[in-house]
């Protein structure tokens, strides 16, 4: 495949499958709208097999250059986002056996029957310094779980929760059964409300603190306007 470079960035109203055939005809800025186009979802499903910053933007590396490889062949039978994502789980998974990494362990007696309803942000309509830094602070708490989820679970939800893939689309792209795939997405979401039930549980117990600086400083205040006799 002859690379060359394009005079003009191809616009974002081309589809996958115009920006494939630029990109065989060597139009690199083409692989470069791709690329940006998927990194997203194929970084979070790297991200969500391999628990690994690092190690996901180094397997997303390697498939899209196996997947540049493979461009030849690609028909576009399967949607390209699908078939982007089965090469980088493929990828990531391969890793992970090579890495030899042993699953964290979170008890399976929690399953969920709640229907499936893409997760809402419930800071979604604030705005402002406060509300940001919550809404960071509930981000990295939800990404923590999420990475306490078992292998397989994991996968499956980042991919229909995060991504917003189909349940065909989800089991296409990781080589599983389309019930399997609905099993394991009801039990993570159980399991990830569980396990975030049990940090609200354990922070009420801190809500509104009233130790340390406050009570001094009610202390404090009172004590002077009591000696100042008012």
């Amino acid at each position: 495949m002859a690379v060359k470079a394009a005079i003009q960035a191809p616009p974002a109203t081309l589809t996958d499958l115009d920006l494939v055939e630029k990109t065989r005809a060597g139009d690199m800025r083409a692989l470069e709208a791709l690329m940006r186009r998927h990194n997203r979802a194929l970084y979070r499903t790297a991200r969500a097999i391999l628990r690994d910053d690092a190690e996901a933007e180094d397997v997303v590396q390697e498939a899209y250059l196996k997947a540049y490889g493979a461009l030849a062949s690609f028909r576009g039978e399967a949607k390209l986002s699908t078939w982007l994502v089965r090469i980088t789980a493929n990828e990531a998974l391969m890793r992970r056996r090579k890495n030899a990494r042993t699953a964290m362990v979170v008890p399976m007696d929690a399953a969920s029957g709640a229907g499936e309803h893409q997760w809402e942000d419930p800071m979604s309509e604030e705005a402002g310094p406060e509300s940001d830094a919550l809404r960071g602070e509930m981000r990295r708490l939800l990404e923590a779980r999420i990475d306490a989820l078992p292998d397989g679970y994991r996968a499956v939800f980042v991919l229909r929760a995060l991504e917003e893939l189909t349940v065909e689309e989800t089991a296409a792209a990781l080589d599983i059964p389309e019930a399997t795939v609905r099993t394991r997405y009801f039990r993570a979401r159980g399991l990830l409300r569980e396990s975030l039930a049990r940090d609200v549980d354990r922070s009420l117990e801190d809500a509104f603190s009233f130790a340390g600086e406050r009570c001094d400083r009610i202390v404090a205040h009172v004590l002077e306007r009591i000696r100042a006799g008012t």
